[in-house]
């Protein structure tokens, strides 16, 4: 049930895009390991346009925290240059109930990672994710995403 649901709000999700964004997403399968670096490739041709890089986070209610942390690394593949940073982002209000939106179990969250970014150069990237937290094995965590969206004005 929990995966009809995700691919139907996956499939909403893609089709309410604006032509400026570009989604892609991970499936986690609600077991997301620690040691395995979830990986998405962009591609940028247009770097004279500040985008915004946003988290797309999908949790069901066997997730059990109220925030998750990140280990993100950013690389230019032209020149294999690399960013590393360690991020916090808060799931849940503070009488614990999930801040993203959604039908049922499993709920979306966006989140920011940088806003009016402007890519060095034309050309590839990725950006992988790890999680940091105290589990090897994640429970709760359906999908893992990256939105590229053009920075509005």
């Amino acid at each position: 049930m929990h995966k009809v649901l995700g691919f139907l709000s996956l499939i909403l999700f893609l089709s309410c895009n604006s032509p400026g964004e570009h989604v892609t997403m991970n499936s986690i399968d609600s077991k997301w390991n620690k040691k395995s670096e979830q990986k998405f490739n962009l591609e940028i041709s247009d770097p004279q346009n500040p985008k915004n890089i946003i988290f797309v986070v999908r949790n069901n209610n066997d997730y059990p925290y109220s925030n998750i942390r990140f280990i993100v690394n950013f690389t230019n593949l032209q020149n294999k240059k690399k960013e590393t940073d360690t991020l916090n982002y808060i799931l849940t209000k503070p009488n614990g109930e999930w801040l993203g939106t959604g039908f049922g179990d499993t709920k979306e969250t966006l989140f920011q990672y940088k806003l009016n970014y402007r890519f060095p150069q034309k050309g590839k990237y990725e950006i992988g994710l790890i999680q940091a937290m105290r589990n090897d094995f994640l429970p709760g965590i359906e999908d893992i995403g990256v939105k590229i969206e053009t920075a509005k004005p």
